[in-house]
């Protein structure tokens, strides 16, 4: 190439334009015949973003967003968000903490609870003598030397989980409940993303929504604390269609468009957290809290009529016909035409349809770079999900209304919104996922020491570092779908999200620390995140990437000049 271009340029120097022109072309032409054509295809494919004319993607462009189709899709989206949402956190409230105090014969309840909380002395778990029973119930009525063990409590809430199932001075048992939903996303979600790659994803979401539904109202009606916590980690093992969900609403959609579904996602999430945090406040028992939560997703069995199946799943599993009847009646329904040259080029994959959850997981695997990939994203996942669920749980504990913390939390996310969708739109991906980690780090570590003569600058802290947390996993779910092909798409996600659950099991126990320091849960958040941040800077960037549909399309993700991705739809 510089040969050539030295002697076109002196060549420019003696020569009129025109004649300029055609020598340039001769040459070029000489060049083509010799069998040099890497010349051509190196001008033609400088700067093209992977997969730019990928067949699915063409034929999405020609659907705006304000059509009724998407349109229709953005509201069944974020209904599914909006009632699958509160079944992975609503223990928050279901089975909160509330006051107790030993139970004295001669002290009414009222007397016993606000002695417990102004003084130093164990009136939760233990049991003292009073040296006039008919004195009053303060300190110095107590006999301390005749402590013995309580075994019968008095409760400020006395419909609460913790009265009814009489766990005083048994908070483990509460905190336990957390950490077997947790449990209960580990071992399911593999399972449930292989599915959802097999079987197809509406079928997924509609089954698992159904399921966690039935699930949620039996849990409402138990008597046995112990059958409540089989059913809570059962519910995620059979009930939780998040993963799916998110998954469906990428694969509709162009990759320009995924920022704003990124957005909405998270906009239906802001007001779902507010108004859970209400129906919490209004609904002070937690059987009829938890059956508000659980009745309503029981609709979603009409989605079976309301929703269409995944287009690139269809065209993964060589179910063309069907991909095209779909295109063709949102198109109609758009009152758009298709161009058939674009319908023509929809092509799909072959000997996939009847994989299992071993042999996808070895289509991306076998790839080292896609291993190394694999393994990083579940570094990503643990610390994101180990990051915002301890910022939620904890958030109940700090200083003020615990309900209208929760709120906040929500509120929160406003901000976070505002700022992924400029994010997301005008940057990539890793250099603000890096910068999320290390400002979640920096806030929380700052929060931490914090004194408590400062409740004010210490909830700012924390709700922006839980607003920094959030965006942490927002962008990690968009992140892990771009990086790996279609037919193992959800299969990786759900394994990632799974060993991201195994923080989420150790996330309900670090209230358990704040009887050692108020900031050591902070302090842990905040080093965990700076440790991950580092480790994201050895990931590759995805965001001119259509998602990859083959795992030689996902090894190409993040690369300038990669081969032209058409060939796998």
């Amino acid at each position: 190439m510089e040969g050539r271009e030295e002697v076109i340029g002196k060549s420019m120097n003696k020569l009129p334009v025109e004649i300029q022109l055609r020598d340039d072309n001769r040459n070029l032409n000489s060049k083509i015949e010799d069998g040099q054509k890497s010349v051509v295809s190196d001008v033609k494919l400088e700067n093209v973003p992977v997969g730019s004319s990928d067949g699915l993607e063409n034929v999405l462009r020609e659907f705006k967003l304000n059509g009724r189709y998407h349109l229709k899709f953005f509201v069944l989206i974020g209904f599914l968000t909006f009632l699958n949402i509160p079944h992975s956190i609503n223990y928050i409230f279901a089975v909160e903490s509330v006051g107790y105090a030993c139970k004295q014969t001669s002290c009414t309840n009222t007397a016993l609870l606000k002695l417990d909380q102004n003084t130093t002395f164990d009136y939760k778990c233990q049991r003292y003598d009073l040296l006039d029973l008919n004195g009053t119930c303060t300190e110095d009525n107590f006999v301390m030397s005749t402590a013995t063990e309580c075994t019968e409590w008095v409760y400020d809430k006395p419909d609460s989980f913790v009265a009814e199932f009489d766990l005083g001075c048994e908070d483990w048992k509460r905190t336990l409940v957390g950490t077997s939903h947790s449990i209960g996303y580990m071992i399911g979600l593999p399972f449930l993303g292989t599915l959802s790659d097999k079987y197809g994803r509406k079928k997924l979401i509609i089954i698992t929504s159904i399921a966690g539904a039935t699930i949620g109202i039996w849990k409402s009606l138990v008597s046995s604390y112990w059958l409540y916590l089989a059913l809570e980690m059962l519910e995620p093992m059979i009930g939780d269609g998040c993963s799916t969900i998110f998954i469906t609403a990428m694969e509709m959609i162009t990759k320009e468009q995924r920022p704003i579904m990124m957005v909405f996602k998270t906009s239906v999430t802001i007001v779902t957290y507010i108004l859970m945090a209400v129906l919490a406040y209004l609904v002070q028992n937690w059987r009829s809290f938890l059956l508000y939560l659980y009745i309503p997703p029981l609709i979603i069995i009409f989605y079976m009529f309301w929703m269409d199946e995944s287009l690139r799943w269809l065209l993964s599993k060589g179910k063309k016909e069907e991909a095209k009847k779909i295109i063709l009646e949102a198109a109609k329904l758009n009152k758009i035409t298709i161009d058939e040259k674009k319908l023509a080029n929809l092509k799909c994959e072959e000997n996939i349809t009847t994989a299992s959850f071993g042999s996808t997981i070895k289509l991306t695997v076998s790839s080292k770079k896609l291993m190394l990939r694999t393994l990083i994203c579940f570094c990503i996942w643990f610390t994101s999900l180990f990051n915002d669920y301890s910022l939620i749980i904890n958030s109940v504990s700090l200083h003020g209304n615990k309900y209208i913390n929760f709120g906040l939390m929500g509120v929160s996310r406003i901000f976070t919104a505002i700022v992924m969708f400029y994010v997301l739109t005008k940057l990539q991906r890793k250099a603000p996922l890096i910068l999320a980690m290390t400002l979640t780090g920096v806030l929380c570590i700052s929060q931490a020491f914090v004194s408590k003569d400062y409740p004010l600058l210490s909830t700012l802290l924390y709700m922006s570092g839980r607003a920094s947390a959030s965006f942490c996993v927002s962008i990690t779910y968009l992140y892990t779908t771009e990086l790996f092909p279609t037919y193992t798409r959800n299969t990786i996600l759900a394994l990632c999200s799974s060993v991201g659950r195994t923080a989420i099991i150790m996330a309900p126990q670090t209230p358990l620390l704040l009887k050692y320091w108020t900031g050591l849960p902070s302090l842990i958040i905040g080093i965990l995140s700076l440790m991950t941040a580092s480790v994201v800077t050895l990931m590759p960037d995805t965001s001119d990437t259509v998602l990859p549909n083959n795992v030689e399309q996902a090894e190409a993700v993040g690369k300038k000049k990669t081969k032209d991705m058409s060939s796998a739809f």
